[in-house]
């Protein structure tokens, strides 16, 4: 409950609900015209997802200032990939926040003259800049964990006559074995995806990160056309990412940082 009460309490948790409820009528809406529902219902769940996305708009006002602030923050990391990768994601996130401001203005009717469309791809294009960047930092750290994990391993194989989850490491197809051929890729790449697997199981932040990142990438492109996944995917991927950033606010634990 306390937890509940500490998430309740965060404006970007409201956001991240609203997000949720916009993304799961989309995806409702989806199903209803693939199995045929009334046309009176479905334009029901558009009208609410539109409404929904409007609040949302509404909500993140400002989120440009809190966005440069991170930035300058990530500006003084001591990792120079992680300096950049941060640092450009952030600027890119205050760019989007920005055209998503002027397109509230354009659909409250503040500023009806706005090219909607226009800055709409705009602010699309920003959000698709910052997931890239998003992805090359979790691949970053990916490396490095992966680097780390099996240098320990190593370590630990030295006296243990080479088996490594029950996967010999040396003798006949090894990857110091001549003449492994075929077989000598597949153990690697079998090594390879085990070792990924266990970096990513032992640093749930990172896990975590990964799959929001890789949900939320399918939603601008396909709304810059990039890609076309159409309405239910792009409500399925932003629906887990909603839920999952929702996670990372009652369990800060799971952020990942910096």
């Amino acid at each position: 409950m306390d937890a509940w009460v500490r998430f309740s309490a965060q404006s970007q948790a409201r956001e991240r609900l609203c997000r949720a409820a916009q993304y799961a009528c989309s995806l409702l809406g989806h199903a209803l015209q693939k199995h045929g529902a009334s046309p009176e219902l479905q334009k029901q769940i558009r009208q609410l997802e539109g409404h929904l996305s409007l609040g949302r708009k509404l909500l993140r006002l400002g989120n440009s200032a809190d966005a440069l602030e991170s930035a300058k923050r990530a500006v003084h990391l001591s990792d120079v990939v992680l300096r950049f990768c941060i640092t450009v994601s952030h600027l890119n996130r205050a760019l989007y926040f920005a055209c998503d401001n002027v397109l509230w203005a354009g659909k409250s009717g503040l500023a009806p003259r706005v090219d909607q469309e226009k800055w709409a791809q705009r602010s699309f294009r920003y959000y698709l800049f910052s997931l890239i960047m998003n992805l090359s930092r979790d691949a970053y750290e990916i490396r490095l964990l992966m680097e780390q994990e099996s240098s320990a391993c190593s370590r630990r194989l030295k006296g243990s006559g080479g088996v490594l989850g029950g996967i010999e490491t040396g003798g006949p197809g090894s990857p110091g074995a001549p003449g492994g051929g075929l077989p000598q890729v597949a153990l690697k790449l079998r090594l390879q995806v085990l070792l990924l697997a266990r970096v990513l199981w032992g640093h749930p932040p990172l896990l975590l990160d990964v799959v929001r990142n890789a949900c939320d990438l399918f939603i601008p492109l396909d709304k810059l056309g990039l890609w076309r996944c159409g309405p239910g995917i792009v409500g399925l991927c932003g629906l887990v990412s909603s839920i999952l950033s929702i996670l990372t606010l009652i369990c800060p634990w799971l952020r990942l940082k910096p």
